[in-house]
């Protein structure tokens, strides 16, 4: 029987592109292991601050937040109700980190991006010891980072933006909205890049329309129950919080209703503390805060108006504290990094944890570290650990890539900007907002690398990489008549 030996088997293309992943493949598999070690070391959660347990019990009884805390997370941890485990919470965390991870990997392929370049832009989300403690909080980072990267693979998948991919990317904006409240001044951001971009007025039309509605259905749940249509009941008291770093009545000159508001010799060390400082001028109101959230917006757009560099330079000077080489605490009282600690810690006796622990998990308990477990990650996370500098870099790298191929870099470029500076103009600079700008400051980093000479088809592969096969896979059709004139001149016992 003849054969080709230069045609290409189907088993051994899957074998070759196999072969192409091992990189990635390998390293995922040493982030999976790093999380059972974490799930291990520390039983049964990081349980993170009282947000941990306003979650759990928004997740037993739903209702919209009149705080900070959107319904997005809390839907997640009610799915996982049936099961009464914390411990579960933190597994399936875990897995959507690894999740999260492949979409990095996948979405950076997919545009032709080489396969070193998109396994190196994985590796701060898999093995940042602070993204193993995110995952192991009962806190709505996790969640929001995947949903955020699900939306840019969405938007970025194919070179031509179809409607049906525009309003799922819009859906999961939304989600990240309801998740986070970060995320809506994102969504913006993304439709701006977009219209930028020339994408298309029915693409653009889907993914305005499929973020409103869910923004919208919960804006209306929200009224309600707090008689106002609203995402938050918040936002005004953050941006106020940011104003009292640089308020001076004395140039806003404010009316007597929001002179109520200025600042009045308080002193701490971070704009976010002003919203629970008791001594501050909002919490001397009659009534809770956030019942005068509209009257600390409106107190805050006066002062930035009235002195709009004020405003900026506290920004950019709290958002620098991102690129220092040593984890700068803020407020001092946070652990901004290598938080791995070794020992024991009960729950606080609160009425609210009482509560949850009789309604989501029985079993919840304080904190403990096991050894050898949390020995390696009290040790490991020193090493671990994106320092400041190099995220600059990073950061450096996609506006670079952004500027070189703005039809693939701009957009996560521009969100992780976002990312990095929204909360900062919000509210207040925290370590923990950092951690979502790394995983899409990588994505648009690892662009860079991306050959300029790549050509999509429709299938969204590359030209160049379909052109630069060996020839031995590259089929031949037979020329059967020189197979018969071949068979003709041999004889069949000298031709098998």
């Amino acid at each position: 029987m003849l054969t080709d030996t230069r045609v290409a088997l189907p088993s051994q293309r899957r074998l070759a592109a196999l072969a192409d992943h091992r990189v990635f493949a390998a390293l995922l598999l040493l982030a999976a292991v790093l999380r059972v070690v974490t799930m291990l070391g520390y039983r049964p959660v990081t349980l993170y601050w009282y947000d941990s347990f306003t979650y759990l019990d928004t997740a037993v009884h739903p209702a919209p937040s009149a705080t900070f805390h959107p319904i997005g997370y809390p839907l997640l941890l009610r799915a996982l109700l049936p099961f009464h485990s914390v411990e579960l919470v933190a597994a399936v965390q875990h897995a959507i980190g690894l999740g999260t991870g492949m979409l990095l990997y996948a979405v950076l392929r997919r545009r032709a991006t080489p396969g070193w370049a998109s396994a190196s832009a994985t590796v701060p989300m898999l093995f940042d010891a602070s993204f193993l403690r995110l995952e192991h909080a009962v806190l709505s980072d996790t969640q929001f980072i995947f949903l955020i990267v699900a939306g840019l693979a969405v938007l970025m998948w194919s070179p031509r933006l179809s409607v049906r991919a525009a309003a799922g990317a819009g859906l999961l904006f939304a989600a990240a909205a309801l998740t986070r409240t970060i995320a809506l001044p994102l969504l913006l951001l993304v439709v701006l890049v977009l219209a930028v971009r020339r994408v298309g007025r029915r693409p653009l039309a889907a993914l305005v329309l499929a973020g409103a509605l869910p923004l919208a259905g919960y804006a209306a749940w929200y009224a309600q129950h707090h008689s106002r249509f609203a995402i938050s009941g918040a936002d005004g008291v953050a941006l106020w919080a940011r104003t009292m770093t640089f308020a001076d009545c004395a140039r806003i000159q404010p009316p007597p209703d929001l002179a109520r508001l200025c600042p009045n010799g308080t002193k701490v060390d971070a704009a976010s503390e002003y919203v629970w400082a008791p001594g501050a001028s909002l919490n001397l109101l009659p009534g809770d805060r956030f019942t005068h959230n509209d009257l600390a917006r409106s107190f805050a757009i006066e002062a930035i108006l009235a002195q709009p560099l004020d405003y900026l330079g506290d920004v950019a000077r709290d958002t620098a504290i991102a690129f220092s080489w040593t984890p700068i605490p803020h407020p001092d009282r946070t652990t901004p990094a290598f938080g791995f600690k070794s020992g024991h810690w009960e729950l606080p006796g609160q009425p609210l944890i009482a509560k949850v622990k009789r309604e989501y998990d029985p079993d919840l308990r304080g904190l403990s570290s096991v050894s050898p477990y949390a020995d390696f990650l009290i040790a490991y996370q020193y090493a671990a650990y994106l320092r400041g500098p190099f995220l600059g870099l990073i950061l450096l790298l996609g506006g670079a890539a952004a500027i070189r191929r703005p039809r693939v870099a701009l957009l996560p470029w521009a969100v992780a900007m976002g990312l990095l500076i929204g909360p900062v103009a919000g509210l207040d600079f925290d370590h923990r907002y950092v951690l979502p700008v790394i995983p899409i400051a990588c994505l648009a980093a690892a662009l860079a690398f991306r050959p300029s000479s790549g050509i999509w088809t429709e299938q969204g592969r590359i030209g160049t990489a379909r052109r630069s096969l060996p020839p031995a896979t590259t089929p031949r059709t037979p020329d059967m008549a020189a197979l018969h004139r071949q068979a003709d001149r041999c004889p069949p016992a000298r031709c098998r």
